[in-house]
């Protein structure tokens, strides 16, 4: 509790703006959907089922999620534990309710879970789920910023 207190005495949370917020989802977005849609393509080009290509697409959206984080923390000379574990903290949620509405949006798209790569279903219903996943998850990075979590902890390495 008392270096909790000590942190937030020198620390100070990123303004919780719409601005600084959409700036953490888009920055997300950028990990999650080079993630997603690789995954979805492998799967798809070697004619996965559904479940495991979405299981790909979803740890991929983790990985690239969290090596954008971990890309720039580690710039600002931060050792690798300490990057890690600031990418954890900041990108989680994030992450998971992007993936969800994602996910959530394609499996309930219909024939969209069965669509391949030559089919403009296939890249629209992936374009509409990230691009609504941006919407559902900008307010809650915004709360998340405002409380000195999620990307307001990344920014605390950026100056």
């Amino acid at each position: 509790m008392q270096h909790e207190a000590h942190a937030h005495a020198h620390h100070h949370p990123a303004a919780a703006t719409w601005s600084t917020a959409a700036q953490a989802t888009l920055h997300c977005l950028t990990g999650c959907a080079i993630g997603e849609v690789l995954g979805m393509v492998i799967g798809t080009a070697f004619g996965w089922g559904n479940l495991p290509t979405t299981v790909l697409a979803i740890v991929l959206a983790f990985f690239f999620g969290y090596s954008l984080t971990l890309r720039g923390v580690l710039r600002a000379g931060v050792d690798f534990r300490t990057a890690f574990r600031v990418a954890l903290a900041a990108d989680t949620l994030s992450i998971a309710v992007m993936e969800l509405i994602d996910n959530g949006v394609i499996v309930l798209w219909p024939d969209a879970m069965n669509a391949q790569l030559a089919d403009l279903l296939f890249w629209g219903s992936l374009a509409i789920s990230l691009a609504l996943a941006f919407f559902v998850t900008t307010p809650v990075n915004k709360w998340m910023i405002g409380r000195g979590k999620g990307h307001a902890v990344v920014h605390g390495y950026h100056h």
